[in-house]
């Protein structure tokens, strides 16, 4: 009688360490709310991304050598060579 019971329960048992994988494990179904707040996450970095990368295209797009702004390679100029004196105040206008 074991042995013909031997079978059955082993099946048993492989069916049941799939099934506890499917709901408890890395990637089982109480992971889900996690994989919810992770995507929840990456879409506000997402959009705070978009939003630097809009700003870099747009400063990208005032430094086009064929149309530079004048006031933003003045200061581009002088920032990077230290020629901004300490009585100086810089006054930063957005559009």
């Amino acid at each position: 009688m074991i042995k013909r019971a031997a079978l059955p329960a082993l099946a048993f048992l492989i069916i049941a360490n799939f099934l506890g994988y499917a709901i408890i494990g890395s990637n089982g179904i109480l992971s889900l709310g996690d994989y919810r707040r992770l995507k929840a996450e990456k879409v506000v970095e997402f959009a705070r991304l978009e939003e630097e990368k809009e700003r870099l295209a747009h400063r990208a797009q005032l430094l086009d050598p064929r149309r530079a702004d004048p006031d933003l390679a003045d200061e581009m100029v002088r920032s990077e060579l230290g020629l901004v004196r300490p009585d100086e105040v810089i006054i930063a206008i957005e559009d």
